[in-house]
Order: structure tokens, then C-alpha cells, then sequence
């Protein structure tokens, strides 16, 4: 049972510290609807916020929770498809009709989302 708490503590930690970044973009990118997440097998992430036409509203950033760098494999792939364990966008607006909300997310995650 400790172990369980103590995977759902680390859980915590990381998703508290991924929703910090996700604001340190938007806060960077007044433009931004949302901010694209691409959670990745090794536990780095790639981020960037997104406009309302589904195209960049800021540059795409890799990161490692607790790390000084990314992983070995990020710095050689740059963080490949083959490698994306979740992708999804977090909304700011959300006055945004859902149907837009799914073409924006086609235009940038594709459809076959992870």
C-alpha cells in the first residue's frame, strides 16, 4: 500500500509541475488557446502553446522533470512519434465550440491520438 501512495505522490508532483510549466508558456504567448503536451516514454515532455488557427504560438520546448537536460534518446530523435506515450492539448478557452476544439487538435496531433 506504501507503494501505491508513494507512485500517486510522484504522480502528483509531476503533474503539478507540468501544469507550472503549461502556465510559464501561456504566460509567454498571449496569443495561446492552448498548450500542446506530448508526454513521451522516457519521462520527458515536449510543449508548445498553439493559436486558434492550430498553428504555433510559441517555440516547442523539451523538458525532464528534476533533470538539468533531456534524455539521451530526445537530444538524438528530438523526442520521435514512435516514442509518444500521450499527446493532448490542455485548453485555455473555454468559450471555444468543441468542434473547433477537434479540428485544431487534427491539425496538430493528427487522429490517431496516443
Amino acid at each position: 500500500m506504501a507503494k501505491k501512495t508513494q507512485t500517486s505522490k510522484k504522480q502528483l508532483i509531476a503533474e503539478k509541475k507540468e501544469l507550472a510549466m503549461i502556465e510559464g508558456i501561456l504566460e509567454g504567448s498571449p496569443d495561446a488557446i492552448g498548450v500542446v503536451v506530448v508526454r513521451l516514454d522516457c519521462g520527458c515532455r515536449k510543449m508548445a502553446a498553439v493559436g486558434n488557427d492550430g498553428e504555433p504560438a510559441s517555440k516547442v520546448i523539451i523538458y525532464r522533470d528534476g533533470a538539468e537536460s533531456i534524455c539521451e534518446n530526445c537530444k538524438n530523435d528530438g523526442g520521435a512519434f514512435m516514442r509518444v506515450m500521450e499527446s493532448f492539448i490542455h485548453w485555455v478557452d473555454s468559450e471555444l465550440e468543441e468542434q473547433q476544439k477537434e479540428s485544431i487538435t487534427a491539425k496538430v496531433l493528427g487522429t490517431q491520438q496516443h
